[in-house]
């Protein structure tokens, strides 16, 4: 028996320090684990309190943008790391390093720093680990907010810029930990953040440019006389391989001729309708111009375009009506489609027209027309002073502080200027009037509007800059209809009917409907043309500019209050 129980105790003691053996490594394993995330506690913790007490932290040479999010950020989780998940950081680095598909630059979002330091993880020190998260954190709350609201700031380039960059009422600091908590955070932000179908378009379209640019891009045309159909010229065989390098022409590129033929006229008159030419096949000094604009320079174009894409077609949803200044079109869409489009006059260069967001409340059928103080002054006035018959003659009405007419013949027109002419200037409704017999009612401080026009014959004109800076519509009539969306009490007909009256009529829509005055270049259509127009009031360069200037830390965020930089 005593044989027996020594032998039990030998073996219960050699199975204790058998057991010592097993845990004794896995509990120095476990403390030794706690001591490094404790140091790296107290590490985070220190860089977050001088981040909050100085306003700047610099790592690796980088000023944080996120001074004041990133703190509260890492207070909140008790300074731990946030990027402990190695799919997580790959994923990251990964979307920005494929960024410049956005027309970003990879390298405003630390993508050099952020590799130095992924690819050597496992030998990085607690401190460069600490680092390495705070940087990683910067670059996706740097991505996020380029996303949501652009790179540039609209505002800094134009002081009527009044569209949302807000959060609205979600915290900035939940969204970027809902990202990194995400399982996967392109997914994420390709939800909160929808585009419209637009926005694809100018992403491929910068894809197919970039291609043609790696492919050696197109040669240019030499200037000269025009080059029509039935001639010869050595620089008609340049014109065919430009044209077939973007996809006009499909003749095959060995053995191009010197003749201009009917397909190479085929794909001029293309070229003239997607580049917002009078297209009548002739290649001369204005279609030359076009042709010679480099690849590279598009492709700035297109990324242009993006950015504004950026800036507006977050919030682009329900019914909308869009003005696409620099395309001089409308565009009216219900529920993501189309359903009408049509040509418009935009202001002259030297009377641009703004870009703004506002809501059509109501419209008026025969309409009067005040005229507003500039054109008062820059126009009217003048003419009257040389003319005095000219007010009588354009039926306009003089009208006192009271409401009161006055004859016109009894003022001295000579002697008044914008400033000190004491009465209201109103022109008499009828098919003369100004505005025509149509006006679309939608507040803003600019005294712009939409309206119909005596000169229907303005719109043929391919660049169509003739207003003093509100939108003449070519269709009234058709966008009244559309925006009552009531044919049994509105339809075409009947407001028609309404307008031969003569009577001055003001009728409410049922729901304001959001409309925008926007800028854009470039115009992709749902089949994927690409369309290119003019730079009319030279606004592209300044935003290029701004897209390729290095990360600014000074740019406004469009965070709310607590988190702006």
């Amino acid at each position: 028996m005593i044989i027996l129980i020594e032998l039990y105790i030998r073996s219960f003691r050699t199975i204790f320090k058998l057991f010592l053996l097993a845990i004794v490594p896995n509990f120095l394993f476990i403390n030794a684990g706690h001591t490094q995330d404790n140091e790296l506690q107290e590490i985070m913790q220190a860089r977050m309190a001088s981040l909050q007490d100085t306003g700047s932290l610099y790592i690796d040479g980088e000023k944080l943008a996120a001074f004041r999010l990133i703190p509260e950020l890492y207070t909140k989780r008790n300074f731990s790391l946030e990027w402990q998940n190695t799919s997580k950081r790959n994923e990251l680095i990964s979307i920005i390093n494929d960024i410049d598909s956005e027309g970003l630059n990879p390298d405003d979002y630390l993508l050099q720093i952020l590799q130095k330091y992924n690819d050597r993880y496992g030998q990085l020190t607690d401190e460069e680990r600490a680092d390495f998260d705070i940087l990683l954190t910067e670059s996706l709350v740097r991505l996020a907010n380029h996303l949501r609201f652009g790179k540039v700031n609209p505002e800094s380039l134009d002081p009527n810029w009044n569209l949302d960059r807000d959060t609205g009422n979600d915290d900035p600091l939940d969204i970027i930990q809902a990202i990194i908590d995400s399982d996967s955070i392109q997914a994420f932000i390709d939800q909160a953040i929808p585009r419209q179908p637009f926005y694809k378009r100018y992403k491929k379209a910068l894809a197919d440019y970039r291609k043609i640019m790696e492919e050696g891009g197109w040669p240019a045309v030499p200037s000269g006389p025009a080059l029509k159909p039935g001639m010869n010229d050595p620089r008609i065989k340049l014109l065919k391989k430009r044209l077939q390098i973007e996809g006009y022409l499909q003749e095959p590129t060995s053995g191009l001729s010197d003749y201009f033929d009917a397909m190479l006229e085929a794909a001029v008159k293309e070229f003239q309708q997607r580049h917002g030419l009078d297209a009548d096949g002739v290649a001369g000094k204005q279609t030359l111009e076009a042709i010679n604009v480099s690849v590279k320079d598009r492709i700035d174009q297109i990324r242009v375009n993006l950015e504004r894409g950026r800036w507006v077609l977050k919030d682009v949803h329900g019914e909308f009506l869009i003005v696409n200044i620099a395309g001089f079109k409308a565009y009216l869409v219900r529920e993501n489609k189309l359903i009408w489009t049509s040509r418009v006059i935009v202001g002259r260069t030297y009377r641009k027209t703004p870009v703004f967001k506002s809501a059509i409340k109501y419209m008026i059928f025969n309409p009067t027309w005040t005229v507003p103080p500039g054109i008062l002054r820059k126009d009217v006035l003048p003419k009257a002073s040389k003319e005095p018959a000219y007010i009588t003659d354009q039926r306009f009405e003089v009208v006192d502080d009271e409401g009161r007419q006055v004859d016109p013949d009894s003022l001295d027109w000579s002697g008044y200027t914008g400033k000190n002419f004491p009465y209201i200037l109103r022109q008499k409704s009828g098919p003369d009037n100004a505005l025509g017999r149509i006006k679309f009612v939608f507040p803003n401080s600019h005294f712009v509007y939409l309206h119909d026009t005596p000169h229907k014959e303005l719109f043929g004109n391919p660049e169509r800059t003739f207003s003093s800076g509100c939108i003449r519509i070519e269709n009234p009539v058709q966008l009244a209809e559309l925006l009552l969306n009531d044919k049994d009490k509105w339809n075409q007909q009947k407001i028609a009917d309404a307008i031969a009256t003569n009577k001055t009529q003001t009728v409410y829509l049922p729901e304001p409907v959001t409309i925008m005055l926007l800028y854009w270049t470039v115009i992709i259509e749902p089949d994927g043309i690409v369309n290119f127009r003019k730079d009319i009031y030279d606004r592209d360069n300044k935003v290029m500019q701004a897209l390729n200037r290095e990360f600014n830390i000074s740019l406004p965020s469009g965070l709310p209050e607590k988190y702006n930089n």
